[in-house]
């Protein structure tokens, strides 16, 4: 039998129960995974998009690394972290909007008020592929501003990182669940 230890508060109900002898509690600490990835899927109408989005703990912060293909070449898109991790709906709506646990107005990777989720764009090259490297130090992996199961979203426009609540960037062409990676 596999058991994941949670919490020590866990591990002590869990020891007491089994008769186990507790005169120190373990102090466990889970500070998350330390990878995660989304599989960018087009929404309707934007058939032939792909790509997916890997973050990586850094000593820095978060490392993002987008590869997306099949967008319109050299063109800057908005890149998000969406509220939810449900990409069903047609046109990508039902991810909701910018992921925001702070409650602080759109802005962009580098503004100090920003919603956790805004992460500016994207641009693609002159073959409609994008490379994207930055760290972000606002995302994390477990607590409030976690990322694990909400939804990563590539916009049809260029975000302007002002206009409220959304940063004017249009449409959703690409949407994908965060997931744990290995």
């Amino acid at each position: 039998m596999t058991f994941r230890i949670l919490s020590s508060a866990l591990l002590v109900t869990a020891l007491s129960a089994c008769g186990g002898a507790v005169n120190h509690p373990a102090e466990v600490v889970f500070d998350g995974p330390e990878k995660a990835v989304a599989y960018l899927a087009p929404t309707e109408g934007n058939e032939g998009l792909s790509g997916y989005v890997t973050f990586q703990k850094s000593d820095d912060g978060i490392h993002i690394m987008a590869h997306i293909e099949g967008l319109e070449p050299n063109s800057d898109h908005g890149f998000h972290v969406h509220q939810f991790g449900d990409c069903s709906a047609a046109n990508g709506t039902s991810a909701g909007g910018h992921f925001n646990p702070e409650g602080l107005p759109h802005g962009g990777p580098g503004y100090d008020a920003r919603h956790v989720g805004d992460l500016g764009n994207v641009t693609s090259m002159d073959s409609g592929m994008v490379h994207h490297e930055a760290v972000d130090t606002k995302l994390a992996m477990v607590g409030e501003n976690s990322i694990l199961g909400r939804a990563v979203v590539v916009h049809a426009g260029q975000d302007d990182m002002n206009s409220q609540p959304t940063g004017a960037a249009g449409s959703r062409l690409l949407c994908g669940v965060i997931g744990v990676a290995e």
